[in-house]
Protein backbone atom coordinates (compact mmCIF):
# COMPACT_ATOMS: atom_id res chain seq x y z
CA UNK A 1 0.00 0.00 0.00
CA UNK A 2 1.11 3.35 -0.84
CA UNK A 3 1.77 6.35 1.24
CA UNK A 4 -1.33 9.38 1.16
CA UNK A 5 0.05 12.13 -1.00
CA UNK A 6 -0.23 14.80 1.73
CA UNK A 7 0.14 18.00 -0.19
CA UNK A 8 -2.61 17.20 -2.34
CA UNK A 9 -4.64 16.60 0.80
CA UNK A 10 -4.29 19.62 2.21
CA UNK A 11 -4.30 22.03 -0.88
CA UNK A 12 -6.95 24.31 -1.81
CA UNK A 13 -7.88 25.43 -4.28
CA UNK A 14 -7.20 29.08 -4.69
CA UNK A 15 -10.57 30.40 -6.17
CA UNK A 16 -12.48 28.15 -3.56
CA UNK A 17 -15.98 29.82 -2.40
CA UNK A 18 -15.20 32.86 -5.36
CA UNK A 19 -17.27 33.68 -8.29
CA UNK A 20 -16.03 32.68 -11.27
CA UNK A 21 -16.79 33.48 -14.90
CA UNK A 22 -17.69 36.25 -16.69
CA UNK A 23 -20.01 39.19 -14.59
CA UNK A 24 -22.98 40.28 -16.24
CA UNK A 25 -23.74 42.92 -17.42
CA UNK A 26 -25.07 46.09 -16.57
CA UNK A 27 -28.82 46.60 -16.49
CA UNK A 28 -30.17 49.94 -18.30
CA UNK A 29 -32.04 50.40 -14.75
CA UNK A 30 -27.89 50.67 -12.87
CA UNK A 31 -26.58 52.80 -15.82
CA UNK A 32 -29.35 55.12 -14.98
CA UNK A 33 -28.78 54.94 -11.46
CA UNK A 34 -24.76 55.29 -12.00
CA UNK A 35 -25.92 58.49 -14.18
CA UNK A 36 -28.06 59.82 -11.49
CA UNK A 37 -25.67 59.21 -8.65
CA UNK A 38 -22.46 61.11 -10.78
CA UNK A 39 -24.81 63.86 -11.72
CA UNK A 40 -26.04 64.59 -7.84
CA UNK A 41 -22.34 64.52 -6.86
CA UNK A 42 -21.14 67.27 -9.42
CA UNK A 43 -18.56 64.62 -11.03
CA UNK A 44 -18.40 66.48 -14.43
CA UNK A 45 -15.16 64.42 -15.42
CA UNK A 46 -16.25 60.79 -14.05
CA UNK A 47 -20.06 61.36 -16.02
CA UNK A 48 -18.05 62.26 -19.05
CA UNK A 49 -15.34 58.89 -18.99
CA UNK A 50 -18.42 56.71 -17.38
CA UNK A 51 -21.07 57.63 -20.43
CA UNK A 52 -17.97 57.51 -23.06
CA UNK A 53 -17.26 53.97 -21.46
CA UNK A 54 -20.43 53.09 -22.03
CA UNK A 55 -20.40 54.27 -25.92
CA UNK A 56 -16.80 53.28 -26.97
CA UNK A 57 -16.54 49.56 -25.25
CA UNK A 58 -13.00 50.39 -25.23
CA UNK A 59 -10.26 48.41 -22.79
CA UNK A 60 -9.72 50.78 -19.46
CA UNK A 61 -6.13 51.62 -20.60
CA UNK A 62 -7.74 52.99 -24.32
CA UNK A 63 -10.22 55.14 -22.05
CA UNK A 64 -7.83 56.86 -20.07
CA UNK A 65 -5.24 57.55 -22.81
CA UNK A 66 -8.47 59.29 -24.41
CA UNK A 67 -8.28 63.11 -25.36
CA UNK A 68 -11.08 65.72 -26.00
CA UNK A 69 -8.81 66.06 -29.25
CA UNK A 70 -9.67 62.30 -30.37
CA UNK A 71 -13.75 63.09 -29.87
CA UNK A 72 -13.96 67.13 -30.59
CA UNK A 73 -13.08 68.88 -33.38
CA UNK A 74 -13.17 72.83 -33.40
CA UNK A 75 -14.61 72.97 -30.42
CA UNK A 76 -17.45 70.28 -31.73
CA UNK A 77 -18.10 66.86 -29.86
CA UNK A 78 -18.37 64.44 -32.90
CA UNK A 79 -21.16 61.67 -33.33
CA UNK A 80 -18.10 58.74 -34.34
CA UNK A 81 -14.61 58.42 -33.34
CA UNK A 82 -12.01 55.98 -34.57
CA UNK A 83 -9.82 54.85 -31.47
CA UNK A 84 -6.34 52.84 -32.29
CA UNK A 85 -6.24 50.66 -29.81
CA UNK A 86 -3.17 50.19 -27.72
CA UNK A 87 -3.09 46.34 -27.29
CA UNK A 88 -4.12 45.24 -30.60
CA UNK A 89 -2.92 48.38 -32.69
CA UNK A 90 -6.17 48.11 -34.86
CA UNK A 91 -8.77 50.75 -35.11
CA UNK A 92 -11.82 50.90 -33.26
CA UNK A 93 -14.72 53.37 -34.28
CA UNK A 94 -17.46 54.01 -31.94
CA UNK A 95 -20.83 56.41 -32.03
CA UNK A 96 -21.16 59.07 -29.29
CA UNK A 97 -24.49 58.97 -28.13
CA UNK A 98 -26.02 62.45 -26.79
CA UNK A 99 -25.68 61.76 -22.86
CA UNK A 100 -22.23 61.20 -23.58
CA UNK A 101 -21.73 64.22 -25.74
CA UNK A 102 -23.95 66.41 -23.00
CA UNK A 103 -20.93 65.22 -20.59
CA UNK A 104 -18.45 66.27 -22.79
CA UNK A 105 -18.82 69.55 -24.10
CA UNK A 106 -19.53 70.30 -19.53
Amino acid sequence: MGQPDLFRMLRKPWNAGRMTGAKAPLKPKHIWAIRQHLKSLGSVRDLAMFNTALDAKLRGCDLVRLRLADVAHGGVIRQRSTIVQQKTGRPVPFEITEPAREALTQ
